[in-house]
């Protein structure tokens, strides 16, 4: 049996959450499945719980995500969340941001084939693309790195009073706590833990809310910006 004959079927939840979207859904999963597994992309345990692991509990993210935002999905990897996002969301402006070419080729295959255009694929790493990316409203990400380690790359790519929505698993709360320093010294003035997708996902998504000032990443990105912008300028009238 291979891989993408075990993809289960869409439970009945994934047509409330994805609606008129489930096709698209659903060819994304058996992309997974198939080209995913065969690409190291995922592991092939993975595929018989891709829905409800996977797909379901990153589309709930939508849940707390603001109107018409851009968002830059950091790490993206596969596409989670990012791509069940924008399948869910027409409204966002959303970035994949990811640094290994396997994944970007990946992900720029899956956003052609389901007509995500308003989805943007950039290959790199978030601190390399800090001063030429547009600032977005929002970052997310799903395991990528400890809560501390992650803000140090999403925070700074944020807009002023932007938010980072991480989804993390049943240790949200410690790492919170423990990543209280580093998230201050990023900026970061409030923070929260969310449960997302009641009646949807069992158990809940759980979503860690960090919300920045009037300077993401603290005073030392707020002057990296101010260079690259300066760059920018430079370059432009050349």
């Amino acid at each position: 049996m291979t891989e993408s004959a075990e993809l289960p079927a869409p439970p009945e939840a994934a047509e409330k959450v994805f609606g008129d979207r489930l096709p698209d859904a659903v060819r994304y999963a058996e992309l997974l499945a198939d080209a995913g597994v065969r690409r190291g992309l995922i592991g092939p345990r993975e595929v018989p719980r891709l829905w409800e692991r996977h797909l379901l509990n990153c589309a709930v993210l939508a849940e707390v995500v603001p109107q018409g935002v851009t968002v830059c999905d950091v790490g993206s990897g596969a596409g989670l969340p990012g791509i069940p996002l924008a399948l869910v969301r027409r409204d966002l402006r959303i970035t994949l941001l990811e640094p290994l070419l396997r994944r970007t080729n990946f992900l720029t295959e899956v956003v052609e084939l389901l007509g995500l255009d308003h989805v943007t694929v950039v290959r790199g790493r978030a601190e390399e693309v800090l001063g030429t990316l547009q600032p977005v409203h929002v970052v997310t990400a799903r395991a990528v790195a400890p809560l501390d380690r992650l803000a140090g790359w999403g925070v700074p790519l944020l807009r002023p009073y932007g938010e980072m929505l991480a989804l993390k698993g049943d240790t949200a709360e410690e790492e919170l706590l423990a990543a209280k320093t580093a998230l201050s010294k990023l900026g970061v003035e409030e923070t929260s833990v969310l449960r997302v997708g009641e009646g949807v996902v069992d158990p809940q998504s759980t979503v860690v809310r960090a919300v920045v000032g009037e300077s993401p990443g603290g005073v030392r990105f707020a002057a990296k910006r101010a260079r690259a912008a300066r760059r920018s300028g430079n370059r432009g009238r050349r």
